[in-house]
């Protein structure tokens, strides 16, 4: 599933090709993707103007200037596309488009169906059941190591399995947790609640680190995300552990090299000797 980085490369290239386009024409190929879309939603969104978007966590807010939000979550394998509007057909994945008045389109992709969009009132964006209870951005300045500290008191899970719980913090995935925590030189399976202090520090400049540069590297292409511009990202080249069972440690001498276990059913990776 898309993650933070990901889903942040995407809105951006959106906001080149629909912020401030006025959508002039709308349309979608099924009823359904994981689950129905909104009634009339194709209609609703033909005619109006995009203002601004954004994202929260791992979904994009798309703010429209009649004061709704089109919401978009990826699921696992979405994809959103730009090119020219054209009379080409629909292919058999694509899902959703839309055409603005510069004349481009974007086609919402998804061949597993995963993904979701719905429209509601920007007024009652807290309260969606999607976002509300969502922790804070860790690229904010509010997402501090104090922050963080307070989030993890009393929770006696892996530290890894927490940081994917995003009520504790918005938009951190499998790939990236593995990544801060070997940053931060923090083991995967230390219980939560004994991150304080300088390690707390350390994770939190770990974790934003780690997404910033993640970002500027288009996300992380290993089977379905792409750019709007059909390009790969390529944060996977810098991978420190995420998928390197086996491999050397960066930076370390430890002879076994990155360790793979499983907590909560996903795979993490990590340096036994460099992380503790």
């Amino acid at each position: 599933m898309p993650e933070l980085p990901e889903v942040e490369t995407v809105c951006r290239g959106l906001a080149e090709a629909l912020q401030g386009r006025l959508l002039v024409r709308a349309a979608t190929f099924r009823a359904d993707l994981r689950r129905p879309f909104p009634p009339a939603f194709a209609e609703r969104l033909q005619g109006r103007r995009i203002e601004t978007i954004a994202r929260r966590a791992k979904y994009m807010t798309l703010y429209l200037d009649d004061g709704w939000v089109w919401l978009i979550h990826l699921g696992m394998s979405g994809r959103m596309l730009i090119g020219p509007a054209d009379d080409a057909p629909p292919g058999k994945h694509d899902h959703v488009l839309v055409e603005t008045d510069q004349g481009r389109r974007v086609t919402y992709n998804d061949a597993r169906r995963f993904g979701l969009m719905d429209l509601f009132p920007a007024a009652d964006m807290s309260n969606h059941p999607l976002l509300k209870g969502l922790g804070p951005e860790p690229l904010d300045d509010a997402f501090t190591p104090a922050v963080l500290s307070r989030a993890l008191v009393g929770k006696s899970g892996p530290i890894k399995t927490v940081l994917l719980d995003q009520t504790v913090v918005a938009g951190i995935g499998n790939i990236y947790a593995s990544e801060s925590l070997f940053r931060a030189r923090i083991l995967p399976d230390r219980p939560a609640e004994t991150i304080t202090g300088k390690q707390s520090e350390r994770l939190v400049k770990a974790i934003k680190s780690v997404l910033t540069e993640a970002i500027a590297a288009g996300g992380s292409s290993l089977r379905d995300h792409r750019r709007p511009n059909g390009e790969l990202g390529y944060f996977q080249h810098a991978f420190a552990v995420y998928d390197r069972e086996g491999e050397p440690c960066p930076g370390c001498t430890c002879a076994e090299g990155v360790r793979r276990i499983v907590q909560a059913g996903r795979s993490t990776f990590f340096c036994a000797k460099r992380q503790k």
